[in-house]
């Protein structure tokens, strides 16, 4: 069973920047499509970026599109979220998680390995 550790969250101010990183265990993220995803209080979970088995083809819902970049690093099993240009809006807990199942990268049923999650809080 794959285990995902995420860090990096942190306070930071509007405008500035924060990367998070998941390391795996009992799996190589080579082997896998994973992704990052968030939720802010009140609100159901989004999908916020993935990235496909070979780490070349990336994906990025429209809110974070030009400011946040998915990155693997076979060699240190793990796979990074580089945010910049940070917002309010984008204040949330963030999961990092393995797409184990066919189907759509931008949907939360294909996911089946999760993350505890890093809190990002962005104040202005």
């Amino acid at each position: 069973q794959v285990q995902l550790v995420e860090s990096g969250g942190g306070l930071v101010q509007a405008g500035g920047s924060l990367r998070l990183s998941c390391e795996a265990s009992g799996g190589t993220v080579s082997s896998y499509r994973m992704g990052w995803w968030r939720q802010a209080p009140g609100k159901e979970r989004e999908f916020v970026a993935a990235v496909d088995w070979s780490g070349r083809n990336r994906y990025y819902a429209d809110s974070v599109k030009g400011r946040f970049t998915i990155d693997k690093t076979n060699a240190k099993n793990t796979v990074s979220l580089q945010m910049n240009a940070l917002n309010p809006e984008d204040t949330a807990i963030y999961y990092c998680a393995v797409a184990n199942q066919w189907g759509y990268l931008y949907s939360e049923g294909t996911y089946d390995y999760w993350g505890q999650g890093t809190q990002v809080t962005v104040y202005s």
